[in-house]
């Protein structure tokens, strides 16, 4: 009786002490993802259903009209690019894991890093490296006319083989970090016994390693799913006639058609979101786990004949291929301007220069833009994303679980429907823009920059605060501390580096975002992003190409010193 009593007025008294920070916590939460997540959404679904006497559904009649099907093959192109790209990128992400985390061989960190090297590239300069390395002009193709001797590109990458290549490449890193995680974790006594059942190579790949492997594939495919529906920059310069429903949607809104530009945001929310939920209730419907001693196994050496040579060159051979468009892209960013042209006779350029790099330089206000953005926006999420987490670690509100939805509602979404929800909320003033139109203004861009990267940063905040032992807070209670010393000796030292890096990640994707940046930009605030992009309209590719490797080369920077100054822990979230 007196040691309940006793821990139930610790508990009073824990609760007492956190309450101003709860109802701050709480405040700052709500408000932060009803304004920004949920009004602007509301605001779109408001504007697809209003007219000038009321609501109607006409809209949606538009864009389900067979008469005029652009709308509904733009949706059905998005859905067959989306499921083609998951296969793709399986079909490059899946082998490289089991080849990487299975054999251990000379070299294969260093392939393992050559074959990560596709995430330290934004999407648009990915998509222009593919441009100038398969594209109708590209180095390959100009290569195979030469050898044939044709005058014009016998093959080249271009239409929905070229997005889907795009995307395969790009995307492929989730498959192989989520399988490989997952294969260095196996525990290797559940395949000795069903060895020692009598079953085959085979046979214990499907019933033992794929079921236990299902989560991991699942969530790769989500991510690489709903990426390939949101995605923007490949469909645009590489599709050609083919419309998707992301590049149809930024057409509609730009041609002023603002009401069929919401009916557009609300269906591609309403695809994305339900092949989410598909995937989810199918993996938890499906989830295998078991109960081991966990041994994990170590990798095997290589087996001999001819396989000891084929695996490790293979696994060099895609390495190098990963690492091709950033290759092509420092490559083209030296060529002297107008010596290598669409009607150059040779396919290797031949004359070099880094003026590029100095007209790059000159105008270097867009990447201080985007600098600055990134930077404001990522430290909102830093500060809304450790909220986030310290309230749903501990379960201190109620509804944690709508929260939760909430808050990685942004990352479900397009980039073009949160630009588009943005656009449409804040076109008038209200009390979450504080009186102000924020549509036309430099604020709605680094807007935009945090209200997509916030799940980022709260979920890894949510994982760093749930590592947390209680024992210890409790321990520095007993001997006297408060809620502010505690907090800053004890929790911000423990969840520091997994936030950091989850910071570092939302910080580099602002860096280089190009989806929401394409409808929300305006001259004052213009993004490296767009800088990049206006360059290779004026088919100045050299200075496109130079902004592309400064660009790689800051992120790169940004990776490195999150290694040297956060840890490993924080590389990894990374």
């Amino acid at each position: 009786m007196c040691a309940t009593s006793f821990r139930v007025r610790c508990f009073m008294r824990q609760r007492s002490s956190w309450s101003p920070i709860l109802l701050v916590a709480t405040g700052a939460v709500g408000f932060v993802l009803f304004g920004y997540v949920v009004y602007p959404s509301l605001a779109v679904l408001w504007q697809s259903l209003g007219a000038a006497d009321g609501w109607t559904l006409s809209h949606y009649g538009r864009f389900f009209s067979f008469t005029s099907s652009a709308n509904l093959l733009a949706t059905w192109n998005s859905v067959v690019v989306s499921c083609l790209s998951v296969i793709l990128a399986a079909l490059i992400g899946v082998p490289l894991a089991f080849l990487l985390s299975t054999f251990e061989f000379r070299g294969r960190k260093a392939c393992s890093a050559l074959v990560s090297m596709p995430i330290v590239l934004p999407p648009l300069v990915g998509v222009l490296a593919f441009v100038f390395l398969l594209g109708e002009s590209g180095l390959v193709p100009r290569g195979l006319s030469n050898l044939t001797g044709s005058n014009s590109a016998s093959w080249a990458l271009n239409g929905i083989a070229g997005v889907v290549a795009v995307h395969g490449y790009s995307f492929s890193v989730f498959f192989f970090t989520f399988v490989s995680s997952a294969l260095e974790n196996r525990d290797t006594s559940l395949m000795e016994a069903a060895a020692s059942l009598g079953a085959g190579k085979w046979l214990r790949l499907r019933r033992v390693t794929l079921p236990l492997l299902m989560p991991a594939l699942v969530g790769a495919a989500i991510i690489v799913f709903m990426t390939s529906m949101a995605s923007f920059s490949a469909p645009l310069l590489f599709a050609g006639e083919l419309r998707v429903l992301s590049v149809q949607l930024y057409s509609t809104r730009l041609s002023g058609d603002l009401r069929l530009a919401a009916v557009q945001s609300v269906v591609l929310s309403g695809v994305s979101l339900a092949f989410l939920l598909a995937l989810r209730y199918w993996n938890n419907r499906r989830r295998v786990t078991m109960a081991t001693k966990g041994t994990r196994g170590r990798r095997r050496s290589l087996p001999k004949g001819l396989t000891r040579w084929l695996i490790p060159s293979a696994a060099f051979a895609v390495s190098v291929i990963m690492v091709l468009p950033h290759l092509t892209l420092v490559l083209l960013s030296f060529v002297k301007q107008g010596t290598w042209t669409f009607r150059s006779d040779t396919w290797f350029p031949t004359e070099f220069t880094s003026e590029n790099y100095r007209m790059a330089l000159s105008l270097a206000r867009p990447l201080a833009n985007s600098i600055q953005m990134a930077f404001f926006a990522t430290l909102g999420n830093l500060v809304i994303g450790v909220f986030i987490g310290w309230l749903l670690a501990a379960k201190r509100i109620r509804f944690g679980n709508a929260v939760d939805a909430l808050v990685m509602l942004p990352w479900a979404l397009p980039g073009t429907v949160v630009a588009v929800n943005l656009l449409t909320a804040f076109s008038t003033g209200n009390v979450f823009s504080f009186g102000q139109v924020l549509a036309g203004s430099v604020w709605l861009l680094p807007l935009a920059y945090f209200v997509r990267n916030l799940p980022v940063v709260a979920r890894s905040a949510q994982s760093a605060f749930a590592q947390i032992d209680p024992s210890l807070e409790e321990a520095a209670r007993s001997l006297g501390a408060g809620w502010w010393l505690r907090f800053r000796r004890v929790t911000l030292p423990l969840i520091a580096p997994g936030v950091l890096g989850g910071a570092m990640l939302a910080f580099v994707t602002a860096l280089g975002e190009f989806v929401a940046s394409v409808l929300l930009w305006v001259p004052a605030n213009q993004p490296i992003s767009m800088a990049i992009f206006g360059e290779y309209r004026e088919y100045r590719l050299e200075v496109a190409a130079a902004y592309g490797v400064l660009l790689v080369a800051f992120i790169g920077l940004v990776f490195f010193v999150s290694r040297v100054a956060f840890g490993s822990k924080a590389a990894s979230e990374v």
